[in-house]
Order: structure tokens, then sequence, then C-alpha cells
């Protein structure tokens, strides 16, 4: 799927704990939620057509390519959704239809003095990732597909597999169907540029109103490898949904499981 058209924008802190674990809580300590266990914001990872940083296609396949100085780099594993995005006359966003969900791998470097979360999601191609298939949504509320599926991931290592991010219901992210999607028609409509976030409806503009988002909506908590490891070259990252009634957590492909494997570099 041709996704260079898509902006690319992510969700920070729409799972318990990861924001502490990534040591991020501090990023945000200014920025004011409408509840205790609502995402911080939307950050854009990747706006097409633009000549700033954030306009270079950032999103592989099979190869994570490190910065070239110590960055410090982990896992993010995520779902990313792919979404119409229907404007009014004015070009508010007034609807997000999701079309297919598939794995993401936000890979963000922990930058000491970034002044927006989107200078740690991208320092050039490769630098994000994407799985193997994509599942199309058949109704983003409860009773739909994605009730059945859980999110893992590992960090294979001189020949060692480690569990790098907890193993998660989808249904435990924090918003999600209905309630996350109310949630960011209005940041993209209303979020200012403030702290480490930015405006979004701004970026909608330069992009000249997009027709889709890929939306990741947000990163699990890390296991105790994930949490103490930074990815180093020689690393292969694994990003896996599977459907808990029909897969298991490994390796294996299947028609329902969805697989991001990467090799860092």
């Amino acid at each position: 799927m041709d996704l260079k058209n898509v902006i690319g924008l992510g969700v920070a802190g729409n799972f318990a704990h990861h924001l502490e674990q990534a040591g991020e809580l501090k990023d945000f300590e200014n920025v004011i939620t409408e509840a205790p266990d609502a995402p911080k914001g939307i950050f854009p990872f990747y706006l097409p057509g633009l000549s700033t940083f954030l306009g270079t296609y950032c999103i592989g396949t099979d190869t994570l390519v490190l910065p070239e100085y110590e960055a410090n780099a982990q896992v993010e594993p995520e779902i990313a959704l792919l979404c119409d995005i229907v404007y009014d006359n004015d070009h508010g966003v007034i609807d997000l239809q999701p079309l297919f969900f598939t794995t993401f791998n936000d890979c963000t470097i922990r930058k000491e003095g970034a002044k927006k979360i989107s200078e740690k999601k991208s320092w050039g191609p490769n630098s994000k990732g994407i799985g193997d298939k994509w599942i199309p949504v058949d109704r983003f509320s409860e009773g739909g597909v994605m009730d059945n599926y859980h999110l893992c991931s590992f960090v294979k290592r001189d020949g060692t597999v480690h569990p790098y991010g907890v193993d998660a219901p989808l249904l435990g992210y924090s918003y999600f169907y209905e309630k996350l999607k109310k949630w960011l028609i209005e940041k993209m409509n209303t979020q200012e540029d403030f702290g480490p976030l930015e405006n979004i409806s701004e970026h909608l503009k330069a992009c000249h109103y997009p027709a889709q988002a890929l939306i990741s909506i947000g990163a699990t908590a890390y296991a105790e490898f994930g949490e103490k490891h930074y990815l180093q070259s020689g690393d292969e990252v694994y990003v896996i949904a599977y459907h808990k009634e029909k897969d298991e957590p490994t390796f294996d492909s299947s028609p329902t499981k969805i697989i991001l494997h990467q090799k860092v570099v």
C-alpha cells in the first residue's frame, strides 16, 4: 500500500505506564488532559510534501536504520490505523473512517533537549516500521474484529529472543473505538502548539489537506528487557498482532496474524 501521500500521526500516552517507562512523563507535566487516563496529545511523524525533516518518507518494512549518532532508540510497538479524513467546507475535520489496521514500530530516540515529540520520531528513511499485511476494520466499535486482537513485541539479540513490550489486548488501550475517534477529531482541529505538542490543523493545511491519515494509536508498556535495553545494530525487531482465538504469539505466519520483522542496522 502506497503511503507516501498519507499524513503520519501518532498518539502519545494511550497505554498505562508507557510514558513513565520511556522517561517522557516530565515532557508533558504542563499538558492538561480531559481525564487522568486520556492520551497526552497527537504528534506528527510524517508530513508529505514538506521540505522539513518530517517530509522525508520514514516508513520501512524490513530494515530499521538507527541514527548515526548515539541514539538511545527503543521500539514502540503499536497498532496503526489507515483512515479516510472527512473535512467540512472550512477544512475542519468532521470524521475519521478507519479502513485497515496493521502493526507499527514507532521507533523513538530518547533525545535530551528535544522541544517537540516529533524531534524524537523521525531521522530519515526506515526510521519507522510497518507490518506485513493489512486487516480490514469491519467496525471501529465493540463487537468488531479488533476485539479479538492482542499486540506483542520481541527483540532478538545474539540468538536470544526477549519480550520487548508486554502482551496486551487492543481493548487495553486507554482510549479506543468511538472514544478514541472522537478525541482524535477534536485534537486534529483544536490542539495548539504548546510544550511538546504541535498544531495539527496547521500541519494538515501545510500538507494540502491529505485524504488519508496513518495513525499510530499508542505504544504498549515495556517488558523488563524493553525498558532497560536500547536497540543496537544486529538486533531483530518483531511486532506482532494476533487473533487470540486463532493464533499464538509466535513468529509463524497465519492469515489472521500481522508480523512486522525488521533487521536493525
